[in-house]
């Protein structure tokens, strides 16, 4: 059986069963080095003399302002309202003490470490967390197998908090399905990462799923505000904060606590240095924004080219171009191309818009994002991103058809019946004599021959005579095309209808 004695920074284990060295170091490193680590066995709680080694306040102050000022208890959890709420329904699940495996999913900095960690304090269960960027399937193949004896012997159950799960690839992940799915360990998976492409659907199957929002200004504005009072935060002598300041820094997080208060840690390091340099102190002047500007300069913007965001912002792209929002088209271009977009995605993204979006109702619209992707070639970055900006406004403001795309979608469908007939012989090439005995080309049409230049014969194959593909719209140069469209069909009906009359007076 297990007699297991923890300490945080420390590791005192008895196991009857023989755990290997190896294993108990990477456990040891892993989860009890961690100050956040939670482990809420009553038999595991840490002895007097244990307590006695508290580390220091110097000490204390080496760990990051995001990890002192960590949220204990739920009640100090900030944002997060629609499910942890009264009604909400990681509210309702904490009212038991039985708990579902979960799967938490949301941008960086909005709490999902915190927030298993604290859900884990309202169950007997053990907690042991790992991050999947460091840890190996062999190791949480281990670490499961223990448990399920740990449950089997005692009852207690245990909670495995995965940290970006999302680093474990498709096999690794089926490791996880039958230790979840017998309920050996409950698994509370972490992911900034779209579970629907990450994560494999039968483990989605087995979890619940719960999508955390990023917080809203006020929410971090309430952080740093605690930041600057709580014993676990700054407590930088004479660091003062103007309203404006604070407003800065809870904007430019982007709803990441962690990076707002690490901006915060880094603004109070800088105040300090240029209070020590200063022989004269006097009285404290307020930070104000403008301050903390020329103190972080700029931060990137929320962004991975490989993940989601990637493809929400281009996709916002798209819909703003296509619904003629100039303004918003050239902000979404911005947000890609500031945060490291690859110029020549978005010119081969433009190109296609070109077609499937203007089409014929501006036939510039190609040769115009064309251009951009040649000078994007030439010229490369910065100062590419000017014509790319020429492009998208260009696009955002032509007139719009999709007759093309719904044109090709069409024939897509017609060939993919499976049917396709032959050509018909008199359109067939017949570069050989015996080609040409056979028939090919024979009732061929020159077409410039002709004083309309236009020929009677028809091009389509006989069953599908009738059928029409391309349908242009009413708007731009598209209504011209209408117009000789309706012009063409007009000429072959009269052609048709003089050639109809004269086999009747032959007869």
């Amino acid at each position: 059986m297990f007699d297991y004695k923890f300490r945080q920074g420390s590791t005192k284990c008895k196991l009857a069963s023989g755990l290997e060295p190896a294993r108990m170091s990477l456990m040891k490193n892993n989860l009890f080095s961690d100050p956040g680590f939670q482990d809420n066995d009553p038999d595991h709680q840490p002895n007097d003399k244990a307590s006695a080694a508290e580390p220091s306040a110097e000490k204390s102050r080496q760990i990051p302002l995001a990890d002192r000022m960590r949220p204990t208890t739920l009640a100090e959890v900030v944002g997060q309202e629609d499910l942890l709420g009264p009604n909400g329904p990681l509210g309702i699940l904490l009212k038991g003490d039985t708990l579902p495996s979960l799967l938490l999913w949301g941008p960086p900095g909005c709490g999902k470490t915190t927030l298993a960690r604290l859900v884990a304090q309202h169950t007997r269960a053990r907690f042991l967390e790992y991050s999947a960027v460091s840890v190996g399937s062999k190791e949480i193949k281990a670490v499961m197998a223990e448990s399920a004896k740990l449950k089997l012997a005692t009852g207690q159950g245990t909670i495995l908090f995965l940290d970006e799960i999302h680093r474990f690839n498709k096999a690794q992940q089926d490791t996880l399905l039958p230790w979840v799915e017998r309920g050996d360990v409950t698994l509370i998976g972490a992911t900034t990462e779209n579970p629907s492409f990450e994560v494999i659907s039968a483990l989605i199957s087995r979890t619940r799923l719960f999508v955390l929002q990023p917080l809203a200004p006020d929410h971090v504005k309430q952080l740093l505000r605690r930041a600057l009072v709580d014993p676990r935060g700054l407590n930088v002598e004479g660091l003062d904060l103007a309203e404006d300041a604070l407003d800065m820094l809870s904007e430019i997080c982007e709803g990441d606590a962690r990076a707002a208060l690490g901006l915060l840690e880094s603004v109070a390091a800088a105040y300090t240095a240029q209070l020590a340099e200063e022989t004269d102190p006097g009285v404290p002047v307020p930070l104000t924004a403008q301050k903390i500007g020329t103190i972080i300069q700029s931060r990137a913007a929320r962004y991975d080219k490989g993940g989601e965001e990637h493809f929400n912002i281009i996709s916002a792209l798209h819909k703003s171009v296509r619904n003629s929002d100039a303004q918003a088209s050239l902000y979404w271009l911005g947000r890609m191309l500031e945060s490291g977009e690859d110029p020549l995605y978005i010119a081969r993204r433009l190109v296609r818009f070109a077609s499937e979006d203007v089409g014929l109702a501006d036939p510039q619209a190609l040769p115009q994002t064309l251009a951009a992707r040649d000078a994007i070639h030439f010229i490369g970055m910065p100062e590419g991103a000017l014509a790319l900006s020429q492009a998208v406004i260009y696009l955002a403001l032509s007139p719009k058809s999709n007759a093309l795309y719904k044109g090709y979608k069409l024939v897509q469908k017609e060939v993919a019946k499976g049917y396709n007939p032959g050509v018909p012989m008199h359109i067939r090439n017949a570069p050989t004599r015996l080609m040409k005995g056979l028939g090919y080309g024979k009732g061929y049409q020159y077409a410039h021959d002709k004083n309309e230049g236009i020929a009677e014969m028809t091009c389509l194959p006989e069953s599908l005579q009738e059928r029409i593909f391309y349908q242009p719209g009413q708007r731009g140069f598209e209504a011209e095309l209408e117009r000789r469209i309706q012009q063409i069909k007009q000429w072959h009906q009269r052609r048709r209808q003089g050639s109809d009359e004269s086999k009747g007076e032959t007869k």
